[in-house]
């Protein structure tokens, strides 16, 4: 039986809207690994900020209808920020991002108290929060904090001193230059550094030793959330005692499930 998890997620959220079909799915980074929490019976939070329009209410009641904390998710005069997708073969393939309230977004010290209160913190490298990480260390949470494919950018460079569990996303890039990488972001900080790699599975670094794992067999049907789904695989099972090839394994088969189906979630 699994201990009583409590991980608060905070940052971006957005509409993903798929242009081809016009279908329509709530999502963003911290939403997506807040949805994937609740799905392995963890207890978890979202915080950010919504429009007060049809999207803003439709991602309130999505939310809540999966069991999500959504007590400091804001509303905000304006729109709900929307992602443009198409999928081709599976593939989700982002167009065009509309931020609209998201422009706006600030952490109160309200805010901060409330996600110091969970056993983790998880943000990303959309989520406005890069410059309130070191208030939340002050607290003594741990942060995970997922930079996407965005090794050298200015938010990464800001974020990863404050960062225990550091993930990025990289398809494309040789084994040893990977591992060259990793050792350079541990020294700057983090814990762990993982590095998922579509169908090539993960690679994760300690400072000391690295670990691989590959991927479960699945159909795909659409690889939206993906990536937040191993995140949280990972970050439950970590938060669970397990080793970090256990850690692995449970990112990549909730990474698994959520392949199967339209949409994140």
């Amino acid at each position: 039986m699994n201990k009583k998890i409590y991980i608060a997620t905070v940052g971006d959220n957005c509409i993903d809207l798929y242009d081809n079909t016009g279908e329509f799915f709530p999502g963003g980074n911290p939403v997506n690994v807040a949805v994937y929490i609740k799905r392995m019976q963890g207890n978890s939070s979202y915080t950010g900020v919504v429009g007060n329009d049809k999207f803003g209410r439709f991602m309130v009641d999505s939310l809540s209808k999966k069991g999500v904390d959504i007590s400091h998710l804001k509303v905000l005069p304006g729109n709900t920020a929307v992602t443009h997708v198409e999928i081709n073969n599976g593939d989700r393939i982002l167009g065009d991002y509309d931020e609209g309230v998201m422009a706006d977004f600030k952490l109160s010290n309200k805010d901060i108290d409330f996600l110091c209160s969970h056993d983790l913190v998880v943000s990303g490298i959309w989520g406005m929060i890069e410059s309130d990480l070191y208030k939340l260390k002050a607290k003594n949470v741990p942060i995970a904090f997922d930079f996407a494919d965005k090794i050298n950018h200015q938010i990464s460079r800001i974020a990863l001193p404050w960062v225990d569990y550091a993930f990025f996303s990289d398809d494309f890039s040789k084994d040893e230059d990977i591992k060259n990488a990793m050792k350079n972001i541990k020294k700057i900080g983090p814990k762990i550094v993982i590095f998922t790699r579509g169908t090539k599975g993960s690679i994760a670094y300690d400072g000391n030793n690295f670990f691989e794992f590959g991927i479960f067999d699945c159909k795909v049907i659409d690889s939206m959330g993906a990536g937040d789904s191993y995140i949280a695989g990972f970050l439950m099972s970590l938060l669970n005692g397990e080793s970090i090839e256990g850690c692995m394994k449970n990112g990549a088969l909730s990474s698994s499930i959520t392949l199967g189906y339209k949409g994140a979630w």
